[in-house]
């Protein structure tokens, strides 16, 4: 079985490794993943050189910093992100509609003065590593889902480009907010595998299902025993969702 070229533009590597095993696994892997999230292990250690390594392989990055600060301080790391030329940056929607308005005019404002595309800002809206107790402990109301909703809201109307969600809040979010929004959901676990850190995980084809655009994957990746075969099923179980 294969799967389809359209699948592999739905995937992203979770590069969640020191550099050197990153762009490894990455270059073996990358026919079945077009995407390489670099966060903030790999951003902290080695700053855009990390970014610029991944693009080398021909991957389109993702730098997920999840940029929460002040606007202007916020608008200048986005300003920087587009003028390396990244696909996608996250930010976090509990940050404020001024803030998410600072970091979208600032990631475009990068990448038109360096020539590239601008990268989608994505906004955070709850953490998939929290459960519904752990968002009532830092004060949001209601269900994860419906704090998810009320961030998704906020963030749209700020002109942020898209939302990373947990596969379970996503086919809300896709139906209450439209066919055009970019949906971005991390915290995916194939059949079987063990969830970690992640309270609220899916499978891929239940992502796709509820209405994801990009699926990121790491572990179920990078700690099986063969890791390309891993890559190929998960692409696989997208193309048949």
């Amino acid at each position: 079985m294969s799967h389809s070229p359209a699948a592999r533009e739905r995937l992203a590597l979770a590069a969640d490794l020191p550099l050197e095993q990153g762009l490894s696994l990455y270059s073996k892997v990358a026919p079945h993943l077009a995407y390489a999230k670099v966060g903030l292990s790999l951003f902290v250690e080695h700053g855009p050189a990390a970014v610029t390594a991944f693009q080398k392989l021909g991957a389109r990055v993702f730098l997920d910093l999840k940029l929460h600060d002040i606007p202007n301080t916020v608008e200048l790391a986005a300003a920087r992100a587009g003028a390396l030329g990244v696909a996608l940056l996250t930010v976090h929607a509990a940050g404020g509609e001024a803030m998410l308005k600072a970091a979208v005019r600032g990631a475009r404002e990068g990448a038109k003065a360096q020539g590239h595309a601008a990268p989608k800002v994505l906004a955070v809206t709850v953490l998939t590593s929290l459960a519904a107790e752990d968002v009532a402990a830092v004060g949001l109301t209601g269900t994860p889902e419906a704090a998810a909703q009320r961030l998704a809201r906020l963030s749209l109307d700020a002109g942020v480009d898209g939302l990373v969600c947990s596969p379970r809040e996503a086919e809300g979010l896709r139906r209450s907010l439209g066919p055009s929004l970019f949906l971005c959901t991390p915290g995916i676990r194939p059949a079987g595998a063990e969830k970690g850190d992640q309270a609220r995980a899916e499978t891929p084809a239940f992502a796709i299902r509820a209405g994801a655009d990009l699926l990121v994957v790491g572990r179920p990746v990078y700690t099986a025993a063969d890791p390309v075969a891993a890559a190929r099923a998960i692409a696989e179980e997208v193309s048949s969702a």
